[in-house]
C-alpha cells in the first residue's frame, strides 16, 4: 500500500496506544479511509498483516460498520437516516427521492461519479427526522420536496464546478 509518510506515522503511533494490536483495527481503518477515500481489498490485507491478524478479521469490521466504504464515494456524499424514528417520519421516501434525482440506488454512486447516496443507521438527530447528512452538513425534517431542493442545489453546484 502507498500511504503518505504522515499516515504511516499516525498508524504506527496509534498501534502503541493499545496493549493488544488487534484493538487498533478500527482506528487504522479510519486512517486508511481518510487517506484513500475507501477501504480496498489491498488495504484490508495490509491492515491485517500490520496487526498480525487474518484478513477476515478486518473484512468483518469493514462489512459490519456502515461508515466504511469498499468503493470510492462520489465527490458529494448524501447519507439518509433509516433508523426507526426517521423511517416513521418518511426517511424511505426521502431516500427514494434522492435515488430518483441522481439515478443511483442507495449505496451506489451516480453514473457521472459525482454523488453517492447511502441509507445509513442513526445520524443522531432522532427528534428532527428524517435527517440527511450531505458531506458534513446535517439537514433536519427533510421531506421529498426538500430532498428535491437539496438535489437541485447539488446539481447546480456540480454544473458550476464543471465550468471551472
Amino acid at each position: 500500500m502507498n500511504f503518505t509518510p504522515e499516515t504511516l506515522q499516525k498508524i504506527d503511533e496509534v498501534i502503541t496506544h493499545y496493549p493488544v494490536k488487534r484493538s487498533a483495527a478500527l482506528p487504522l481503518l479510519h486512517l486508511v479511509q481518510e487517506e484513500q477515500g475507501h477501504i480496498s481489498a489491498d488495504a484490508i490485507e495490509w491492515i491485517a498483516a500490520k496487526l498480525e491478524l487474518q484478513p477476515i478479521n478486518i473484512y468483518e469490521l469493514v462489512t459490519f460498520y456502515p461508515m466504511f466504504r469498499q468503493k470510492p464515494a462520489g465527490r458529494r456524499h448524501i447519507k439518509v437516516c433509516r433508523t426507526l424514528s426517521c423511517a416513521l417520519a418518511g426517511g424511505f421516501e426521502v431516500c427514494e427521492e434522492f435515488r430518483r434525482q441522481f439515478g443511483c440506488d442507495p449505496g451506489a454512486t451516480s453514473a457521472d461519479g459525482e454523488v453517492t447516496v447511502e441509507f445509513v443507521e442513526c445520524l443522531a438527530s432522532c427528534g428532527t427526522g428524517p435527517v440527511v447528512m450531505i458531506d458534513e452538513e446535517l439537514h433536519e425534517r427533510v421531506d421529498a420536496a426538500r430532498a428535491r431542493e437539496l438535489a437541485g442545489q447539488i446539481k447546480a453546484g456540480s454544473a458550476a464546478n464543471a465550468g471551472t
